[in-house]
């Protein structure tokens, strides 16, 4: 078992505090390491390591940042084997989704070095003789990265590699329960001569106490946060107090529509892919099933089907495993409760509604629930867990209103093959995204941002560039030679 240390300023070093923090395999229940419960302390003394880095590594050519950005993937790729044995290990993904993970941060590492040459200003024209107005794109300083520990390898990546070829320098705050993989990655960073110190730093412990440090820092000039809508709101609290910039992706709860027009099979696929991956544990997640009341019962006996079939196990014993743990047993009590309640509220089970019967961990059935009321918790509350509670719908009308009747609003998906249904539901969906016959998982060189509850700013492709970046107009006025 290994006993982890903080990084700041190029060094490991203690924490200013003696408390450590348990890490739990959720396949097992078993600690299979420990971290530092940092401080406040430690923090103030990350950011000031970052914040001296800062412009050093600013006036680095573009194209240099670039260069150690997409080497870091390359280090990735090389201890591909170990980043999946430890993301199995720690988070309990299922070896497909743990692989993909990884396989999708190396990627991230490298498209995001290839715009070292693409963060681009303007030139505008003015209203004034003999002027010219430039629009300069810069890095916006010292990021507050704090990380989930559902996808940790994955949106460490996408913090870190934006940060870094932005010319930001980055304080990192891994989940208390999944740093196993974001202190591997660290040991990569230590390795590396062209990533000065500060540029990359770590502090573990709890959100509560070191991500509302990290948040309320005045030397922080952005905070970009992946995680519940509680703790968001924390966040952008603390970051209040100095006018900090928040980038937030938080809860979900995605809606997705069956048409009577829908080639079904395709819908049962997808839809079992989005609401199963991570073992339910995605804010993309397929949360609310509407279906149209025509093809409801045989849609239903398909994803039936499909739930009750899919087997559940320790995913890194067993490579055969298609549905690991929850994360801990806070959530498994949790998704019990939700269900339970839903049955007392009307709901029915179709598949699973109950504990894995597993000796250890924290596995829940993948369950289904029909008959269930648009007014029930189940349907407006997130879940987070592998459960789908289906309602049925008589109207497009009926099924886009009761999709956008939620406070969140990150992903979404349709089913059609007709094209006027298709096109209404996309312009008229509240979400960032949505997904037309095909399962809900985000691209790279797209955008992955939500509205109302579910955050502010995103990331991916060009738009998630710009939120590291800030804006300087330049006023250039010059004389004109009269000779």
């Amino acid at each position: 078992m290994q006993n982890h240390q903080l990084y700041i300023n190029g060094e490991y070093t203690a924490s200013t505090g003696e408390e450590t923090i348990d890490v739990i395999n959720p396949s097992t229940g078993a600690v299979i390491s420990k971290t530092p419960k940092g401080t406040a302390d430690d923090i103030d003394k990350a950011v000031e390591a970052a914040s001296k880095a800062q412009k050093e590594w600013e006036e680095k050519p573009n194209i240099e940042r670039g260069k150690i950005v997409r080497k870091l993937g390359d280090e990735i790729a090389a201890g591909r084997d170990t980043f999946i044995d430890l993301l199995q290990e720690e988070q309990g993904k299922d070896y497909e989704l743990a692989s993909g993970e990884v396989d999708l941060a190396i990627d991230y590492f490298h498209y995001m070095s290839e715009w070292a040459r693409r963060m681009e200003g303007d030139i505008v024209p003015s209203d004034r003789p003999n002027e010219n107005i430039l629009i300069y794109k810069k890095p916006i300083g010292v990021v507050g990265g704090i990380i989930p520990w559902n996808f940790p390898v994955f949106i460490l990546a996408r913090k870190v590699a934006t940060a870094l070829v932005t010319g930001c320098t980055i304080v990192v705050k891994p989940s208390q329960h999944t740093p196993n993989t974001t202190m591997e990655f660290t040991k990569i960073i230590d390795g590396m001569e062209e990533v000065p110190a500060g540029v990359y730093n770590v502090v573990t412990g709890a959100g509560s106490e070191i991500g509302n440090a990290l948040a309320s820092h005045k030397d922080v000039d952005m905070i970009t946060m992946t995680g519940s809508v509680a703790a968001g709101t924390k966040v952008m609290e603390a970051a209040a107090r100095n006018i900090t910039k928040v980038n937030l992706e938080l809860g979900g709860k995605a809606p997705a529509i069956v048409t009577e027009n829908a080639d079904l099979d395709i819908a049962a696929e997808a839809i079992v892919t989005s609401r199963l991956a991570n073992n339910g544990q995605a804010c993309t997640n397929a949360e609310r099933l509407y279906v149209h009341e025509s093809v409801a019962e045989k849609l239903t006996d398909k994803l039936t089907k499909a739930f009750r079939a899919k087997k559940l196990g320790n995913p890194r014993e067993d490579k055969n495993a298609e549905v690991g743990p929850l994360i801990n047993q806070d959530r498994l009590e949790t998704v019990e409760n939700m269900v339970q309640t839903a049955v007392e509220e009307g709901a029915r089970i179709a598949a699973g509604g109950k504990r894995a019967d597993i000796e250890n961990g924290y596995f829940y059935e993948p369950t289904i629930l029909t008959g269930v009321s648009h007014d029930s918790k189940i349907i407006r509350d997130e879940i987070f867990g592998p459960v789908l509670p289906i309602a049925t719908f008589s109207t497009l009308d009926e099924a886009i209103e009761k999709a956008n009747d939620t406070e969140y609003g990150l992903s979404s998906s349709v089913y059609t093959d007709d094209l006027n249904e298709a096109m209404r539901v996309v312009n008229e969906m509240k979400f960032g995204e949505t997904y037309v016959n095909r399962e809900n998982f985000e691209a790279v060189q797209g955008y992955h941002a939500g509205m109302r509850q579910s955050g502010l700013g995103g990331t991916d492709g060009k738009h998630g560039v710009e939120d590291f970046l800030v804006t300087q107009a330049v006023y250039m006025q010059y004389k004109k030679d009269k000779k």
